[in-house]
């Protein structure tokens, strides 16, 4: 697509990918599964992450080591699927402050309605990463980043499971500073502007709601 997007093919990425595919996966499985593909994506979206060095003190000499510069990185779920999406950034970074933006699509219009939003602090300080399964046409996903703009941050990455070309294109058009980090890009979007083969919808299989 473009330097903007990053597919993270790994194997063990791949291969827990499928699994979550799979109509029979349990519930249980499919929350598990994205927990632990989530802390894969995290390693390759946090590459660049900005570094220092501080002094320390092995048992053998004293040393300077690398060590994370600057204030804690806010990791933003765009509701309610993204909560899925926590923990394995979360158990990578434990010390990540946490934000919710609450976005839900309208079915007539396929448009984002916004309900909720809490973020960190100084978000024009850090490195923030907003998270959601699914980037389908892009509009919610656009209209997150739109808000945590609008509250200060200036350094955004996007991280998702699935993306569409639409989906891409629109955020984009619509945001081209922001890196996407995903799994699979998937054929195109249905009328109903579902993910095509996708998996369905992500918070229903997540949370057993289906």
């Amino acid at each position: 697509m473009s330097d903007s997007v990053t597919v993270v093919e790994h194997p063990l990425v791949q291969h827990k990918l499928t699994l979550m595919r799979e109509k029979g996966t349990s519930t249980a499985v499919f929350r598990q599964l994205l927990r632990e593909i989530t802390q894969l994506l995290a390693y390759e979206i946090t590459r660049e992450m900005p570094m220092t060095k501080k002094p320390i003190e092995t048992p053998l000499e004293e040393m300077d080591a690398p060590t994370l510069a600057g204030k804690k990185l806010a990791l933003v779920s765009i509701l309610r699927a993204g909560n899925g999406m926590l923990d394995g950034v979360l158990e990578l970074i434990p010390l990540a402050r946490v934000g919710f933006v609450g976005l839900y699509r309208d079915e007539e219009t396929l448009e984002p309605v916004q309900y909720y939003f809490k973020v960190p602090e100084s978000l024009e300080d850090r490195l923030v990463i907003a998270v959601d399964p699914m980037l389908a046409t892009g509009n919610s996903s656009a209209a997150a980043v739109d808000l945590l703009k609008q509250a200060g941050a200036t350094n955004i990455r996007f991280l998702c499971l699935l993306a569409s070309p639409e989906g891409i294109a629109r955020m984009q058009d619509a945001h081209p500073d922001v890196p996407i980090v995903t799994a699979a890009i998937d054929r195109g979007l249905n009328s109903k502007g579902y993910i095509m083969p996708g998996l369905g919808d992500a918070g229903d299989r997540m949370f057993g709601t289906k």
